[in-house]
């Protein structure tokens, strides 16, 4: 006796659920005196949800490029995916890394890795901070973790380029140095920005993805 053919709606292979913006688990004014609630609101209402609803329409435009087989478009829209697909993965990370709470250093399996991949806690801030603060233009600066090589690491991303998409390396924290994420606050001065954010580092969030990935 035959097997059932299992038998898929072609309707299943291609319906997928619209990306939506993520809710901040804290309020807008949270973060301050660090990080303004005007920043925020902006950041999260206006930035994050234009990556969001751009990435939307991305998508419903490549699943029709798909179906049609339309190579062509398919190959012209990764531009978009990626900066704005970027830009939802950062930022959804980004809240998640601040914290009202934050601020300190890291304890336990963290810290230790800190110590022994850049010798010691103060080190490894010098030198997140140096990078991201050498970021030309709009990008981002990371503590990834590299999983071949069963280690941390920071690098640097252009833009919105996401940060295991383009260099391989997990993010544990991730930290925007476009300016609408301190202009209104900082003006033009990205180095003061950068000191301040380290009061609502979410350390208990970043510890948490270093255990994750390490699994």
């Amino acid at each position: 006796r035959s097997s059932p053919k299992l038998v898929v709606p072609l309707g299943c292979l291609v319906s997928r659920q619209k990306h939506t913006l993520p809710d901040l688990p804290y309020d807008y004014a949270a973060l301050e005196p660090h990080i303004n609630a005007e920043i925020m609101q902006l950041h999260h209402s206006k930035h994050h949800a234009t990556y969001v609803n751009n990435l939307n329409v991305a998508e419903e435009k490549y699943k029709e490029a798909l179906a049609k087989g339309d190579v062509t478009t398919q190959v012209s829209l990764q531009p978009a995916l990626k900066f704005n697909g970027g830009g939802h993965i950062n930022h959804t990370i980004f809240w998640t890394n601040l914290s009202p709470n934050g601020g300190g250093e890291p304890k336990g399996e963290l810290m230790e890795a800190i110590k022994r991949d850049f010798g010691s806690f103060a080190n490894f801030r010098e030198k997140l901070t140096a990078l991201s603060v050498g970021v030309q233009g709009s990008g981002w600066g990371w503590l990834g973790y590299n999983k071949e090589q069963g280690r941390l690491q920071i690098a640097a991303c252009a833009n919105q380029d996401p940060l295991q998409g383009t260099t391989g390396l997990i993010p544990l924290l991730g930290i925007d140095v476009w300016e609408h994420a301190y202009y209104l606050q900082y003006k033009n001065v990205r180095p003061d920005y950068l000191k301040a954010i380290w009061n609502v580092i979410n350390w208990e969030n970043v510890s948490s993805r270093y255990a994750t990935c390490k699994k």
